[in-house]
């Protein structure tokens, strides 16, 4: 089996200077800074809507899910578009990023294991510790972090 068969393939963001990744099969494009319309008693993460080629979309700034400050958008700022699973119902969501820099390929031998202490998110919402080039890349389980509920972190 050919390496590029086998590679896990992301597109990789930054939020606070933190570089991350979202697995590329989740992403169906990457948009300049939107309009917000916000939502009042919306969770604090998501709290506000978008129009995405004529569909309503919510919009989760996932610097508030890991604890980050909230920053203002700066010519930077783009919202990726996904398609998850939120509540057991295929949805479109946004992702503020602070930046998106590339679609790239990480080799299973480069992602290790979430370590359980040492890191400043919740280990459930990170899916793997890549390496890319001398860089370390937080590979995000979006199921995990888009989870509502009882035992979800607002």
């Amino acid at each position: 089996m050919a390496a590029s068969e086998s590679a896990r393939e992301v597109v990789t963001l930054e939020m606070q200077g933190e570089v991350f990744a979202i697995d590329a099969h989740w992403v169906r494009e990457i948009l300049d800074m939107v309009p917000v319309t916000e939502v009042p008693n919306a969770l604090p993460f998501v709290s506000g809507l978008i129009n995405v080629r004529g569909k309503v979309v919510p919009l989760a700034d996932l610097r508030l899910r890991f604890g980050m400050p909230q920053s203002p958008p700066t010519v930077d700022t783009r919202v990726i578009v996904i398609d998850a699973m939120v509540g057991g119902e295929p949805t479109a969501v946004g992702i503020l990023a602070d930046r998106v820099y590339e679609v790239t390929e990480i080799a299973p031998a480069a992602i290790e294991e979430t370590p359980r202490i040492g890191l400043r998110w919740r280990p459930e919402y990170i899916s793997g510790i890549g390496k890319l080039g001398g860089d370390f890349i937080i590979i995000l389980d979006m199921e995990q972090v888009l989870a509502v509920g009882p035992t979800a972190a607002q």
